[in-house]
């Protein structure tokens, strides 16, 4: 059943409790899709390790390349929510729109494709070129090789995913994620290992077991929007090779400073994970596992960013000011209070989270444990920041507003953020909590330029520009 609260006939009170239902209905099974999501990874990296150190090296290496290639053609898919979801607003019942809206995303992400794929088979040669040793770049390149076909069918999966959330109907992608977690864990046993009579292929065995799971799960979506009643009238698949450029080029439009956005995020943590490097084993060893804790907790207000999108795109299509201010200002106060309520939790029990990775009686991991305690001192402050920037950044995207959000991600991200963790950590000799310190300040930065941009936006008048979806076409 779709998530369909009729607030508009609702004032007061009753009209926020009324949002809130709607706005938790969308996002729990989104929440839980995004952990789905993050145990495939989990899954991978595991099983990476059976392998071996080696293996689980160039698979590390392979995989830091592959996943920002990956998160710029997920931030040009994610221009098709907003879309179909000003259209929903617009015409509640719209089929036609819709459709060409999904069929261009898939030609978007498909354009993408082949230039991301060539970076891709070209690895090897990449990581040679970067100083790194041959044997691992090699074993490296051959995981980049296999996984590189994947791209296509993990970003055609995505933008399934974002037209089930668009129709309020996130079940199905909970559903389907949960069974490519197992799927890929299975996948991954047969063809690394060479189990059921499948060829050990080793590490490149990780890329095509990511293949497989992704072309099943797109056959999943595929089953799902032909036999299900509300979706198999928009006939997604029918004459989907024609061309609509004008939407074409609005998806790009669109898209473009979203791919831009999550690139400077994923970079901005990678450059901390690279300075870290640059301090100690055991700073780098406790910074990935205050990493691992801070991303579980992320996915709660990422689930509720997402749905802000959706909520919020509905009512700009409607043209509703006040629909529009409640979706955001509630994902924005769930979001920031389970997040604030997480900080509490991290304060008063890091050991405890810290025991989850490492034994605490280990004398070996006492260096590690010590600065994993402190770093997750910083990370229970930056807790609040994260959760506000993404779901500031979500509430924004429902308004089809992308460009403006792009460069507070450039300037919080990299001229203040990582332009703050290099004196802390290395003039003031704060080490790696320095560093931290400067994830922080780039987060709560960026957060603050989120809101004062919608605060804006509210003052202004929320619906005043006009979305593609409502231009003559």
């Amino acid at each position: 059943m779709a998530v369909t609260v009729d607030i508009e006939r609702q004032n007061g009170w009753p009209a926020w409790i009324a949002e809130a239902r709607a706005m938790l209905a969308l996002a729990w099974p989104l929440i839980l899709a995004n952990l789905a999501q993050h145990a495939i990874i989990t899954v991978d990296v595991v099983m990476m390790g059976w392998l071996g150190p080696e293996a689980l090296a160039a698979g590390a290496l392979g995989g830091q390349t592959y996943f920002p290639i990956y998160i710029i053609g997920i931030g040009l898919a994610t221009a098709a929510a907003p879309m179909i979801a000003s259209e929903r607003g617009r015409k509640r019942h719209s089929v036609r729109e819709v459709r060409r809206t999904v069929r261009q995303a898939w030609w978007t992400v498909a354009a993408v494709s082949l230039p991301a794929m060539g970076i891709l088979w070209a690895g090897e040669a990449i990581f040679l070129a970067l100083g790194q040793q041959a044997e691992l770049a090699a074993l490296a390149g051959t995981y980049l090789f296999a996984v590189s076909f994947a791209y296509f069918p993990a970003l055609a999966c995505v933008v399934m995913r974002l037209f089930l959330s668009a129709m309020e109907r996130p079940g199905w992608v909970l559903a389907i994620t949960i069974g490519a977690t197992f799927f890929n864990g299975f996948a991954n046993w047969c063809l690394m290992f060479g189990n059921l009579g499948f060829p050990a292929l080793g590490l490149p065995g990780a890329g095509w077991a990511t293949l497989v799971t992704n072309l099943v799960m797109f056959g999943a979506y595929a089953l799902v929007v032909s036999l299900d009643r509300q979706f198999r009238r928009f006939h997604l698949f029918g004459r989907f090779w024609r061309a609509d450029w004008p939407r074409f080029a609005e998806i790009w439009r669109l898209g473009t400073p979203i791919a831009v956005t999550l690139g400077m995020e994923a970079t901005f943590f990678t450059g901390a994970t690279l300075l870290m490097g640059l301090i100690g084993l055991a700073e780098l060893a406790a910074h990935q596992i205050a990493l691992q804790i801070g991303a579980l907790t992320f996915m709660v207000p990422l689930g509720l960013a997402q749905a802000s999108t959706v909520r919020v795109g509905i009512g700009f299509g409607a043209r509703n000011d006040d629909h529009i201010r409640r979706a955001g200002w509630t994902a924005f106060v769930l979001g920031v209070g389970f997040m604030a309520a997480m900080a509490l939790v991290i304060v008063s029990m890091p050991r405890t989270l810290i025991g989850v990775f490492l034994d605490l009686s280990d004398p070996a991991a006492a260096a590690t444990i010590e600065a994993a305690v402190s770093f997750l001192m910083v990370a229970a402050i930056f807790q609040v920041g994260d959760g506000a920037q993404v779901i500031g950044a979500g509430m924004l995207r429902g308004l089809q507003d992308t460009r403006v959000p792009m460069v507070f991600a450039l300037v919080g991200y990299w001229v203040i953020g990582l332009a703050a963790a290099l004196p802390l950590a290395f003039w003031f000799d704060l080490g790696g909590v320095g560093i931290w310190y400067g994830i922080a300040i780039g987060l709560f930065v960026v957060a603050v330029m989120m809101i004062l941009r919608w605060s804006w936006r509210e003052r202004l008048g929320l619906t005043r520009a006009t979305p593609y979806s409502m231009q003559p076409h």
